[in-house]
């Protein structure tokens, strides 16, 4: 198949394939694509992922990659705004769109003939944004209003960002994924035109298709509609400062006549599937679920079942960061228990 190179992922030993076939194929444009078929309904989820997220926001633009999420469905020249939301709210279909440290996606969930348009808009917007200072300020506006309702007046979202800053004292990983106030205020249309000519490209993107479809004929529909887009050249380059050894326990408390239930948490910087050598990351990942991964796990047992100490225990790991990361260990003592 010329324009675009492909390749199945199977197990070896079908009765062993606990799961469908995943077939990858990379564009000439260097878009690469998933396809992963599910036939049990007839709906079809269609995502578009860039590898950016807050922790790539420029030093002083923090929330420059959620806002531009934001912005994204501000419409083009062919769909302008509106529009597409309008017609996948016909079809019965659902779109979002979400932001995290290291990457942005966007979303439909479509009857499974409607595949080509949502090819078609994603397309059509990786290269037709058009912003202008009217549409920009309103939003910039409702981010900030965004900030204030979930994060600014929310005890737990504050402590969580008061924590991760000082976690991760140099790194991108300890601004806030919305942004600091102040610079979201002074992000514009100039900010967000940059950051989206720099990430959202062929390059960088990445197409799932998941749902009741062929391998074959989605990379033959994405060679068709993304393919057509030109190459940009080579895939942006991620700019992250390094975070430097940790040498001294950090300790971080809120109190907030809004909070019933106290809580406690302790926070590890860890290595990442990424970052880790060979081994770690499994091993953290068995020891998240064996400490704290639900009602069968020792902490539970332990702490809230046997000695009655706490109503809530767990353990997490976020090994899915591009950078090193954290291990989480949380609690919420019992009554007439202190922290």
């Amino acid at each position: 198949m010329s324009g675009v190179s492909s390749a199945k992922i199977a197990s070896q030993n079908p009765s062993a394939q606990q799961g469908p076939a995943i077939t990858q194929a990379k564009l000439d444009n260097g878009m690469d694509i998933v396809v992963i078929p599910d036939h049990r309904a007839p709906v079809v989820t269609h995502m578009v992922w860039y590898r950016n997220g807050s922790a790539d926001d420029p030093p002083g633009k923090s929330g420059i990659a959620h806002f531009l999420e934001h912005l994204m469905f501000k419409g083009t020249a062919k769909n302008p705004q509106g529009k597409f939301s309008e017609l996948i709210a016909d079809l019965g279909g659902q779109e979002n769109a979400f932001t995290s440290n290291d990457y942005t996606a966007y979303f439909q969930r479509v009857p499974k003939d409607h595949l080509s348009v949502c090819m078609d808009y994603e397309a059509d917007r990786m290269t037709g944004l058009v912003l202008t200072d009217e549409i920009v300020a309103p939003e910039r506006d409702v981010v900030l209003e965004e900030r204030r309702m979930r994060t600014d007046s929310d005890p737990s979202d504050q402590l969580n960002e008061a924590v991760q800053a000082a976690l991760f004292s140099h790194h991108p990983y300890g601004t806030p994924i919305i942004g600091w106030s102040h610079e979201i205020e002074s992000l514009g249309r100039a900010d967000a035109l940059a950051y989206y000519d720099r990430f959202y490209t062929p390059e960088n993107a990445i197409l799932v298709v998941a749902g009741d479809v062929e391998p074959d004929a989605a990379i033959d529909l994405a060679k068709t509609v993304y393919g057509a887009i030109p190459a940009r050249g080579e895939a942006p380059v991620r700019f992250r400062r390094r975070e430097p050894a940790p040498h001294a326990h950090r300790l971080v408390t809120l109190a907030d006549e809004k909070v019933e239930q106290p809580a406690c948490q302790s926070v590890y910087l860890v290595p990442s599937y990424r970052t880790a050598k060979p081994g770690e990351a499994e091993a953290l990942e068995v020891l998240a679920h064996l400490l704290g991964g639900g009602q069968t796990s020792l902490f539970f047992k332990s702490l809230v079942v046997d000695e009655h100490l706490a109503v809530s225990v767990g353990a997490h790991y976020a090994g899915t960061a591009v950078d090193d990361t954290c291990f989480y260990v949380y609690g919420m003592p019992a009554p007439g228990v202190s922290l």
